[in-house]
């Protein structure tokens, strides 16, 4: 588990959950494995990497390291199959810069997109990629 490339998400949210659907369908090579932030692994990992309970959006675990907010989700473009690998090169944007818009976008979310009252249920092929 240690070299896996684990994504964290927020299991409510219409627009997490909406994100995992489309990275699953974006990554053939099943290179991301996913936890809900609200499952015991979710909470167990959070509290391992020292992560703060206001991160409650996307989070990237690989290895020892964690990114947040728009570095998760331009680190995770970057392994996707296609054109959204492109999607990457915005990392070369000031960090505050990417991450002031993502943070409109996260507090906004639930507003927006809505929330679910319990976590997605991963379909049976699927399962296996859910920790």
């Amino acid at each position: 588990m240690d070299n896996e490339a684990i994504i964290l998400f927020d299991g409510v949210c219409n627009l997490c959950n909406g994100s995992v659907q489309f990275i699953i369908k974006h990554d053939k090579g099943a290179y991301f494995k996913f936890a809900s932030l609200q499952s015991d692994f979710g909470s167990k990992l959070k509290e391992a990497k020292q992560i703060p309970d206001e991160v409650d959006s996307i989070i990237f675990v690989k290895g020892n390291r964690v990114y947040t907010q728009s570095s998760a989700v331009l680190r995770i473009a970057r392994h996707l199959d296609g054109v959204w690998k492109l999607a990457a090169a915005a990392l070369i944007i000031s960090r505050p810069i990417r991450d002031m818009m993502y943070r409109y976008v996260a507090r906004n979310r639930y507003r927006w997109f809505g929330k679910q009252n319990q976590c997605m249920l991963p379909s049976p092929e699927l399962k296996e990629r859910f920790l």
